[in-house]
């Protein structure tokens, strides 16, 4: 990593290089300066290459997961497209992995996540 300060999309705190996600609201954490970061690893670059375009705003609802495997599934499809979020459990305090999740994105993100995640057809098996 170069030492580049990373923010918060979600609550604007700053964070040191080292950290991924806000200890607050648990957002993924963007570049303070929005450049491009260098070359590292896959994953790495993945992380970190959130849209700014999509991180201002509250929290609200694009899609429902019956599991936690698939709530990150569907993370990771935004993820690719440069859209941060938050899995959320449909129920208050604890949350074992077969528990049902929300996944929230903020405002500014929430059409390109709807797109993203739109289907034209069914998935042919």
């Amino acid at each position: 990593m170069d030492g580049a300060p990373l923010r918060c999309p979600g609550c604007e705190r700053a964070h040191p290089p080292s950290e991924r996600f806000c200890e607050r609201c648990g957002m993924p954490l963007v570049s303070a300066t929005a450049a491009e970061q260098p070359p590292g690893g896959e994953r790495r670059q993945a992380a970190r290459k959130i849209n700014p375009e999509y991180a201002e705003g509250k929290l609200v609802k694009v899609a429902h997961a019956d599991d936690l495997a698939q709530a990150e599934f569907i993370a990771g499809l935004l993820l690719e497209e440069g859209i941060p979020c938050v899995l959320r459990a449909s129920i208050a305090g604890y949350t074992p992995m077969v528990d049902p999740r929300d996944v929230m994105v903020l405002e500014s993100g929430a059409q390109a996540a709807r797109e993203a995640l739109a289907f034209d057809e069914p998935p042919k098996l």
